[in-house]
């Protein structure tokens, strides 16, 4: 099976073809059962192909399609990498995405750009899947690219709202500013190695100066901050939620926004070469989780309330990638996809319910009205904020742990971004689903559950965000950490825990507690005392006023960056372009014309003047010739 490896991006690529050649010709049930089929055919390979590698003694396959590049000394095979590691995410991309593809045939039903819809989500599937299969960084940048523009088609799906064309804008451009920086790596890797190929690379990685090495992984990282939303590069993220929410579902919360991580995590021995490169993961990873986790206290758009829990999601993954923790880092990566996109998808749930709003200040006591995505949304809001025995967390708590053994005050900084987790999440469950309906009266008579297409993913998700743990338990609960012993052969450089059993025991009882008395702390809020969210024209408290207003970052962007771009722009345009490049090549022109046009004076067709004009050249060329 492994060597039918090239399929798994086939198939999505074959749905890609038909639905955007025939989509507008066949039916919008065809187009969309064409689309889930094409991913659930990769997913079921996946899954062969996950089994036939575990139950093999070699770990790592690479299956040479065909010679892609030969230029000189450069020769870069077009090979896909069969490993646990890209495995793995194999299952979560085809696995999560065949589950959103089902669930967007009756979110996006009544669209009429319903066809295009599944075109672009098949592209966007094929594109992630060359992101984890490539055996170079060459393959790795082009579906990095891929991905990418397929984020852009999809925030800008409604381009008929300007608003979201915006968006889809922004995403782009903050994109490329972090892509600059992976392929600059990508170039240095080259001048360095003389090789793309990861195993190559890595193989030499121990023979470069630590310097080099910094700078690779840095300019690697600078890629990660950009399609993994990290501090300075995440303000894209939360604007993506103009797309439709299947899309929040499929690439902000599951595959695209999570491709950095899985960068580092094959690039590990850069990284563990390198502690300048680690610290800074770490550091920015834990700063961009507590930022982006008070921002989230005071959103009432439910979309953006999971779209900033995301951005702190992440922060807390390149916490763990930062001390280390790889396999922790991954499998945190894993129990994410599951809830998140649980609590996406759930929340389109109940924007379909409520007839296109997403202000929770507009819902509440919609847990008799829609039970199925009521009770589905609570086990992903309880997964996120770290109760046990659910699947959040095992993976938060161990990379926790991991940040504790590297440094108490990075554990610090991720427990209060934990419990910050946990308050939002259940103000924004108590909001929703509690209390009394404050929406319109029209927007009540609608209320209905959803239809099973959309169901039927909600279930399946909440069942693995609740068994989802069992990937990774703790080794000193005697049980077997699977994703860690999965991923021994993808880490190249070990870093092995010291941890006493007892530290570990304490960390975790701190965290459930603290989940539990911030979670106790909302309720009382929000439950007894029933206080809702200011409404837009009411006065807020200073430092709620700078939280909800996202502490003014894309206006200090836009003050900072943006408008003196423009400024700058105009200048160049006006002086440099005008003046100077228009200048020379208008005046070339006027020199010629003026030229031209006194040669012109010299036709005046009197052959008298023609004959003393012959008589004078042919005199001046004997004088010239006589001289020299």
């Amino acid at each position: 099976m492994i060597k039918l490896i090239g399929l798994v991006p086939l198939f999505p690529l074959i749905g890609f073809l038909i639905n955007g050649f025939f989509g507008k010709k066949i039916s919008k049930s065809l187009s969309g059962i064409i689309a889930s089929v094409s991913i659930l055919a990769s997913f079921i390979l996946s899954v062969l192909i996950f089994i036939e590698l575990n139950g093999s003694t070699e770990k790592s396959h690479i299956i040479n399609l065909f010679s892609w590049i030969n230029s000189g000394t450069l020769t870069v095979p077009f090979e896909l990498l069969v490993d646990p590691l890209s495995a793995l995410f194999l299952l979560i991309i085809t696995g999560i995405g065949f589950l959103i593809h089902v669930y967007s045939i009756g979110y996006m039903h009544d669209d009429e750009g319903f066809s295009r819809f599944f075109t672009y989500l098949n592209l966007f599937v094929f594109f992630m899947l060359l992101l984890v299969l490539g055996n170079n960084y060459l393959i790795m940048f082009v579906g990095w690219e891929g991905v990418g523009l397929c984020s852009y088609l999809l925030i800008g799906f409604w381009f008929k709202n300007t608003a979201y064309n915006n968006a889809a804008r922004k995403a782009f451009v903050m994109n490329r500013i972090g892509d600059l920086g992976f392929l600059l790596g990508i170039i240095l890797i080259l001048i360095t190695f003389g090789s793309i190929s990861y195993n190559e690379v890595f193989l030499k990685a121990g023979t470069v100066s630590t310097g080099t090495i910094t700078c690779i992984a840095l300019l690697l990282f600078v890629g990660a901050m950009g399609k993994s939303a990290q501090l300075p590069l995440y303000t894209w993220l939360p604007d993506a939620m103009a797309g439709p929410t299947p899309v929040s579902a499929l690439i902000h919360a599951a595959t695209m926004v999570t491709a950095g991580i899985y960068m580092i995590v094959r690039s590990n021995i850069f990284y563990s070469i390198s502690d300048v490169a680690s610290e800074t993961v770490a550091i920015v990873g834990v700063i961009t989780a507590l930022f982006a986790a008070t921002i989230g206290l005071f959103q009432n758009d439910i979309k953006k309330i999971l779209a900033y829990s995301t951005v702190s999601q992440l922060g807390l993954m390149f916490l763990g990638l930062g001390v280390g923790a790889y396999s922790s880092s991954v499998f945190h990566v894993t129990t994410h996809a599951f809830f998140k996109a649980l609590l996406f998808l759930g929340a389109g749930s109940v924007i379909h319910a409520m007839g296109g709003e997403q202000d929770i200040r507009k819902m509440g006591g919609l847990s008799s009205k829609i039970k199925i995505t009521f009770v589905t949304m609570l086990i992903g809001t309880i997964a996120i904020s770290g109760l046990p025995p659910f699947s959040g967390f095992f993976s938060k708590d161990e990379i926790l742990a991991h940040a504790y053994e590297h440094s108490p005050l990075l554990w610090f900084f991720g427990q209060v971004t934990s419990m910050l987790t946990a308050f939002y999440m259940f103000r924004l469950l108590f909001l929703t689903f509690y209390g009394k309906f404050r929406g319109t009266h029209d927007q009540e008579h609608h209320l209905h559950e959803s239809p099973s297409s959309m169901t039927f993913p909600l279930i399946v998700l909440a069942i693995l965000s609740v068994v989802g743990g069992l990937l990774g338990l703790p080794e000193f609960w005697h049980m077997p950490n699977w994703m860690a012993n999965n991923l021994d052969t993808v880490i190249l450089r070990k870093n092995p825990s010291t941890m006493p059993h007892e530290t570990e025991w304490m960390l975790m009882g701190i965290a459930v507690l603290a989940a539990i008395a911030t979670i106790y702390f909302a309720y009382i809020v929000y439950m007894q005392k029933k206080t809702l969210p200011l409404k837009e024209n009411d006065k807020m408290p200073g430092f709620q006023k700078l939280v909800y207003n996202k502490y003014f970052v894309d206006e200090f962007y836009d003050a900072v960056i943006r408008k003196p771009l423009d400024v700058l722009s105009v200048a160049f345009h006006k002086f440099f372009d005008i003046q100077i490049i228009d200048g020379i090549v208008n005046g070339v022109g006027s020199a010629v014309k003026g030229i031209g046009s006194g040669v012109r004076l010299l036709q005046t067709g009197n052959i008298g003047f023609y004959v003393i004009s012959m008589v004078i050249g042919i005199v001046f060329i004997v004088l010239v010739t006589f001289l020299i």
